[in-house]
């Protein structure tokens, strides 16, 4: 018998239980390990309905947040061995059936943190709100100056890490304002600034149109603001 690969998988969710359990038995069996998907106060099934699907499911009474929700996935694949942490969107703007190409090269060795992209060769993107298209292709722009190094994608959120990289004490993930979208800015930041071995790789990341659902639940300004502040509090150093 083949050995599961040694990956968790974090889905971030709430209330997205009129597809989670579909996107759930998408998930290619051979490419994860476990699929642990983290409620982050949902008032619907999306809990029930994936567990149904066989995901391991920890629930926050309360939303605190995608950060919060991402947090406590990295602090359960720790606990439990993991050797590697992947991160995909639980509201369907992610292909299952890619977590193989953004895992691949962690697996193999070659790299620390992968960053899918839509935006490089190879990659995809559609139905994004005009709000969305500007700051996810403006990102990348600032940081590629600030890092001095070409970066086509910061803000998606389908990724792999080292759990070495994860466990690095120059680190605090624990923070309290790592809780909303701050702490996958958080980690793109400090693997680039800890020369972490960075690498990008072309995804899908296409917003699905559900009656009744948004685009997505980020918020145009507050939002913005969000996803900038680890690093302008970073860069000025007002926080580590």
């Amino acid at each position: 018998m083949t050995a599961k690969p040694s990956v968790l998988l974090i889905l971030p969710a709430c209330d997205e239980d009129d597809q989670i359990g579909n996107l759930i038995r998408r998930i290619p069996s051979d490419a994860v390990g476990e699929v642990c998907l983290v409620d982050d106060g949902s008032t619907d099934r999306t809990a029930a309905e994936a567990e149904l699907a066989g995901a391991t499911v920890i629930r926050h009474e309360r939303r605190r947040g995608v950060g919060a929700a991402i947090r406590t996935g990295i602090d359960y694949a720790l606990a439990n061995g993991f050797d590697f942490i992947a991160v995909m969107a639980a509201n369907g703007k992610d292909r299952p059936e890619e977590i193989a190409n953004v895992t691949g090269p962690v697996m193999a060795g070659t790299a620390d943190y992968v960053q899918g992209s839509r935006y490089m060769a190879g990659g995809l993107h559609g139905n994004m709100p005009l709000y969305r298209r500007i700051a996810t292709k403006g990102y990348p722009v600032f940081l590629s100056l600030l890092f001095r190094r070409k970066l086509t994608e910061c803000t998606n959120g389908f990724r792999c890490y080292t759990a070495a990289f994860c466990r690095d004490p120059r680190m605090n993930l624990h923070q309290p304002w790592l809780d909303q979208y701050e702490l996958e800015l958080y980690l793109h930041y400090k693997a680039l600034k800890l020369g972490y071995r960075y690498l990008e790789i072309p995804v899908s990341k296409v917003y699905p149109q559900r009656q009744g659902k948004p685009y997505t639940k980020i918020k145009a300004f507050s939002g913005w603001w969000s996803m900038m502040r680890p690093v302008v509090l970073l860069s000025f150093h007002l926080r580590r």
